[in-house]
């Protein structure tokens, strides 16, 4: 009997003192979190690196590159074109329609052009002659970013877009939406670089693959005038 009380007696103690370092580790984190905050409260007034907020909108922190507010469009410079302004002849977009079926609050909204422009690579390609981006429904997942094959499509990392219009002014049109290459590598340069590399190589190929072309059509050109000269001639020239 006296063994049986005594072992449990053991057990209630045991249970007890588990208990009290429970107590004593949790208290001991409530202690060490309130003491960091009161650093950072009173080191605020002597130094700023303890100043963990800013004075918005005076004082702005820059955003990371990995920041993602809303989708914009990319076009790039240089490509000119006497029927279209600068954005729309450089436009990257062709109207493919693969994010707008793939956005998944709906947000996204193309009407694809009847006729084609030549696009970086020199390719005939469409264009968006709509291509409006819905702001208020947006939730910026960036899938419509990665389904993109043209990588005309990223995230801006903007986000003061308050209007007093909910519906007009937060339906962006193309024409706003579009930005030049020269934007999206000051916001997003280690990504633009890689893709620049890549477009770099791709436009390379298809100039060699061109001038290849153009080469064995001149080639045969030149054959062909030859064979009808020849076919053209007297028999007595001939020999």
């Amino acid at each position: 009997m006296f063994t049986v009380c005594k072992a449990k007696l053991n057990r209630r103690f045991t249970a007890h003192c588990e208990l009290f370092l429970e107590v004593e580790v949790f208290g001991e984190g409530i202690l060490k979190g309130m003491a960091e905050t009161a650093r950072n409260f009173f080191g605020s007034y002597v130094s700023k690196e303890r100043l963990t907020t800013v004075q918005y909108p005076e004082e702005r922190l820059a955003p990371v590159e990995d920041a993602r507010t809303f989708p914009f469009l990319v076009y790039d410079e240089g490509m000119k074109d006497g029927e279209r302004p600068d954005w729309q002849a450089g436009l990257r977009c062709t109207s493919c329609q693969i994010c707008e079926k793939e956005c998944p609050p709906k947000c996204i909204y193309i009407e694809k052009s009847k006729d084609k422009k030549p696009d970086f690579f020199g390719k005939q390609q469409f264009y968006p002659t709509r291509f409006e981006v819905d702001y208020a429904v947006c939730m910026s997942c960036q899938i419509c970013v990665e389904v993109c094959p043209f990588d005309s499509i990223k995230m801006d990392n903007v986000f003061e877009k308050a209007t007093d219009d909910r519906f007009g002014g937060l339906l962006i049109p193309v024409e706003q939406l579009a930005h030049p290459d020269s934007y999206y590598r000051s916001i997003h340069p280690t990504e633009a670089e890689a893709i620049d590399v890549e477009r770099a190589k791709t436009r390379a190929a298809a100039e060699a693959k061109a001038a290849a072309a153009a080469e064995a059509a001149a080639a045969k050109a030149e054959t062909d005038t030859a064979a009808r000269t020849t076919e053209a001639k007297p028999a007595g020239e001939e020999a």
